[in-house]
Formats: C-alpha cells, sequence, structure tokens
C-alpha cells in the first residue's frame, strides 16, 4: 500500500526542492509512492529517476472540476492509503476516499483548505501551536521537520567565472527573489561592507527592483544575481557567510542547509530562524529590516576566522543531532504506518 503526494504549485522555490528531496529519501528508504503533481519536467525527472510514479494534472482553480477525480482514479490504481497534500493548492484537490487524507505545512496557511482531512503536519513546532490554536485537536497535529538535504561533495564554483576576487570576501544570499526574503536589506548592508561581493541565488519577481537598487547604491561591480541555481551545494562551500534576511520565514531551509555545509549564517529573527538559531551559539541572528546590524554581524565574523569556524561545528552537529534525514525519515514512516501506508 502507497503513500499519494499531491503538490499543486508549478515553479521552483525551497518547498519544492524539498518535496524532491524528501520523495527521494522515502523511496531510498523502501517507502511505496507515487505523486500528482502540476508539470514540471526537472521534477518530473528525478522524481523518475528516484522510482517513483507521477501523474501530472492541472491543479487549477476553483473552476478546475477534473483534478480532484483524475487524483481519484490515480490513488485508486496506486493503491494508496494515505493521501499527503503539499501546500493549499494540493489540499484543494486531494480526493477523498478510503484513504487518509493529511495536509504538510510549511507557513500559516488557511486552514479552510484542509477541512475534513485527518491530520495535519507542521514543519514547525510554532506553526503546530498555531494550528492546534486555530480550533484542530491536538492529537491530529504533530511537527515533523525538514531534514538537512546531505551536503554534496561538490568542489566550489569557480569565482573567476562569475568575477569575484579569488580573495574577496563572499557572502552567499539563497531565496525567491520576493520582497519577504528581504534582498534588499542584504545589498544595504553590502553598502557597509565595501571589500565584500555578495552572490544572489534565485529567482523570482523582485529581480528588476533589486537590480536597480543595487545600482542605485553603487553595488554593481560587486554583486552578482546568479538566478535559479541547481548547484546549491556548490555555493554554499564556496562562500564565506550566508545572509539570510528575510521579513517573514515560517522555517528557513536556508540556515539548515548552511549548517550542513559548515558555512556560518547571520539571519534576520523572523519567526523561523529564531526559533532555529541559538545567537552566538551556531549563528547570529539581527533585527528584522535592520540592515547596519546585518552588516555589523557580518563584519564581526568576516573579521574573526576562528568564530565562524566555532559557528559551523555547532551548525554541524545541530544538523546531526535534529536535522538529519534518517531521523526525519523515521518519523515519516512513523507517521505512515499508523495508517497502514509506506
Amino acid at each position: 500500500m502507497s503513500v499519494l503526494h499531491l503538490l499543486g504549485t508549478a515553479g521552483e522555490g525551497g518547498a519544492e526542492t524539498y518535496f524532491v528531496d524528501l520523495v527521494s529519501a522515502l523511496a531510498e528508504a523502501g517507502v511505496a509512492q507515487s505523486v500528482a503533481l502540476r508539470a514540471n519536467a526537472g521534477r518530473q525527472a528525478a522524481l523518475d529517476e528516484a522510482g517513483v510514479s507521477t501523474r501530472v494534472l492541472r491543479f487549477g482553480g476553483p473552476l478546475d472540476v477534473l483534478t480532484t477525480p483524475l487524483a481519484g482514479r490515480f490513488a485508486r490504481r496506486s493503491g494508496t492509503r494515505l493521501a499527503l497534500a503539499w501546500m493549499n493548492r494540493a489540499a484543494r484537490h486531494a480526493p477523498p476516499g478510503p484513504w487518509a487524507r493529511i495536509g504538510r505545512l510549511g507557513g500559516y496557511y488557511n486552514l479552510k483548505y484542509y477541512r475534513g482531512f485527518d491530520g495535519l503536519v507542521a514543519n514547525t513546532e510554532d506553526i503546530a501551536d498555531w494550528i492546534v490554536a486555530q480550533g484542530w485537536p491536538a492529537g491530529r497535529v504533530r511537527c515533523i521537520p525538514n531534514f538537512a538535504a546531505p551536503a554534496e561533495d561538490a568542489r566550489p564554483v569557480e569565482r573567476a567565472g562569475l568575477d569575484t576576487p579569488q580573495d574577496a570576501p563572499l557572502l552567499l544570499a539563497m531565496g525567491r527573489l520576493h520582497e519577504a526574503k528581504a534582498h534588499d536589506v542584504a545589498l544595504e548592508a553590502l553598502v557597509r561592507l565595501p571589500d565584500a561581493f555578495l552572490w544572489i541565488a534565485g529567482a523570482g519577481p523582485e529581480e528588476g527592483r533589486l537590480k536597480a537598487l543595487a545600482e542605485g547604491l553603487g553595488l554593481s561591480p560587486r554583486v552578482r544575481f546568479l538566478g535559479w541555481r541547481s548547484d546549491a551545494s556548490a555555493l554554499y562551500r564556496t562562500a564565506d557567510l550566508c545572509l539570510f534576511p528575510s521579513r517573514y520565514e515560517p522555517l528557513g531551509n536556508v540556515v539548515i542547509q548552511s549548517w550542513a555545509h559548515g558555512l556560518p549564517v547571520v539571519a534576520a529573527a523572523s519567526t523561523g530562524p529564531s526559533a532555529l538559531i541559538h545567537d552566538g551559539e551556531d549563528g547570529r541572528l539581527v533585527p528584522v529590516d535592520d540592515p547596519v546590524a546585518l552588516a555589523e554581524a557580518a563584519r564581526a565574523l568576516l573579521d574573526d576566522p576562528a568564530a565562524r569556524a566555532r559557528l559551523a561545528r555547532a551548525g554541524l552537529a545541530r544538523v546531526a543531532g535534529e536535522f538529519s534525514r534518517d531521523a526525519v525519515v523515521a518519523r515519516w514512516r512513523d507517521l505512515f504506518a499508523e495508517y497502514g501506508a509506506g
């Protein structure tokens, strides 16, 4: 009997990347799975490589009356015992049937989409507590964190290929080019770090505005907009420090991935990072929307290699103890077993 994952988004982002990482890890662990998803050639290829059966569906808006019944037929053919809906669009189209329906929440989503579901899984304790506060029975809510994808033995990116001096302090910002990610704060902080270069990896609607801001601040010679990258491990291996100034961040996969790669991180104290990071022990936290504080924390670490190494060691220990792939996969398998799935 199998688990049916439903993913209704077509774009690229941290949640979608983690979706593939988790499904692939579960496949390696022998969990029987299938996936209903919107068309995305890269994701479909990765799932095919993992040996997971897929069905492409539209996952449209309220006028889409075909996706739900088609997903139901796919679930029956797949011997589904548990349907796991990733985010609201997937939940809207999660078909009812003789299987359990579970919602996986990576944020403070509108819970109307999960009416009639058997349970919810949050990826942070704060989100789980919030769900219960909205009226969900505590016994039907649990927290299973994201794992850090195993750090690949990737070679660092050649700095020369991105016109970056070998000896310049290199800052890395990862995440969608969206207002919530506060890449503008990283750019304003860079003004106060005149010897450093900044690589921004991500795509999104703020690209034009951010490039104009970089030019207006006179930063274009020291900023590289990398677009969406599939070589995240190589980027983490190349940088000296990760900046993560998000204004709104329920979890903060970038923090966990920085830890997994031994890269120290300075983050804004938004919900997710402030729950993850023990300031001064395994990372640094600064106030949200404060480029001066971000620059000062970055400067202190760039000037103190021993402090960077200490934070990196502590981050690696956090991953090993709390966010390893094996530990998280085991928690998902326990959930699936309760429903006779996997």
